[in-house]
C-alpha cells in the first residue's frame, strides 16, 4: 500500500499553564484540533476510523508540566518546519508552546523506543529540613537496591534514579533534580522517588526539564 505521507516533522512543545490538568489522550486531541485549525495538512490512516498520524514520545503524568514534550507528525505536503511551526502557534490552543520543528526522517524508529531518561526539577511546596532531605538524598544514592511495588508488582527503584540532588532553593522551599530512566517497562517516576525520600508528592510542583534519545544507528 502506497504511503500517503511525504514528510516527518518533529515537534518540540512546553506544556504549563491549563494543560497541566489534561491527561496524555486529551493533550493528543488538543494537538490535533490545533494542527486542524491551523490548516497542518496532515496525514491520516487509512480505513474505517482514520486517525492522524501523530506520535507522542511518552506520556506526561497529570499535573505535571513540561519544558521539552516531543511529538511526531506525517505530512501529506511538505512544509518548511519553521513556517509550519508559526503557523501552528497562531491556532494552538493555551498552555502549549510549540518552541521548534525540525523534519526528521521518515523511516526513523518510533519515538517511544528511543527515550532513554528524562530530567526533572522538583519544588516542594511545603518547608522541610533542607540538611535532613540532604541526608535522604545521600541515603537513597548509597543504596544497593529500594524494592518496592507498582501496580502490585514488585521492583527495584535504584536503578531508575540515574541522578538526584538538590538545587538551590527557591526562597523557603526546596528543590531537587531528578534524572530518572525512560525506557520500556524501565521507567522511574519523580512520585516514587518522592515517596522514597519522605515527601508527598502532591505537595510538590514537577517540571519535565529535557528528555534524551537514543542516538540513531549509522547505516554501514
Amino acid at each position: 500500500m502506497q504511503a500517503n505521507y511525504v514528510q516527518r516533522l518533529r515537534l518540540t512543545f512546553s506544556k504549563e499553564g491549563p494543560t497541566r490538568f489534561i491527561g496524555h489522550l486529551d493533550l493528543a486531541r488538543t494537538l490535533e484540533r490545533s494542527l486542524n485549525r491551523a490548516q497542518i495538512p496532515m496525514a491520516y490512516s487509512q480505513g474505517f476510523n482514520p486517525r492522524p498520524r501523530m506520535q507522542m514520545a511518552t506520556a506526561l503524568p497529570l499535573g505535571y508540566t513540561s519544558a521539552c514534550e516531543l511529538a511526531d507528525i506525517w505530512l501529506k505536503e511538505a512544509m518548511d518546519p519553521e513556517v509550519a511551526r508559526q503557523q501552528m502557534m497562531v491556532r494552538m490552543a493555551p498552555g502549549i508552546d510549540v518552541w521548534d520543528v525540525q523534519e526528521v526522517g521518515l523511516k526513523e524508529p518510533a519515538l517511544q523506543t528511543r527515550t532513554l531518561d528524562s530530567t526533572y526539577e522538583v519544588t516542594l511546596l511545603e518547608p522541610v529540613d533542607q540538611e535532613a532531605l540532604q541526608t535522604r538524598v545521600a541515603d537513597l544514592l548509597a543504596a544497593d537496591s529500594l524494592p518496592r511495588e507498582r501496580r502490585d508488582k514488585p521492583y527495584d527503584l535504584r536503578p531508575l534514579v540515574l541522578d538526584l540532588s538538590l538545587l538551590p532553593p527557591s526562597g523557603e522551599l526546596a528543590r531537587l533534580s531528578m534524572r530518572l530512566a525512560l525506557m520500556v517497562g524501565q521507567t522511574g517516576r519523580p512520585d516514587e522517588v518522592l515517596d522514597e525520600l519522605g515527601q508527598d508528592p502532591l505537595a510538590a510542583r514537577i517540571h519535565r526539564t529535557a528528555m534524551t534519545l537514543a542516538p540513531l544507528e549509522e547505516e554501514g
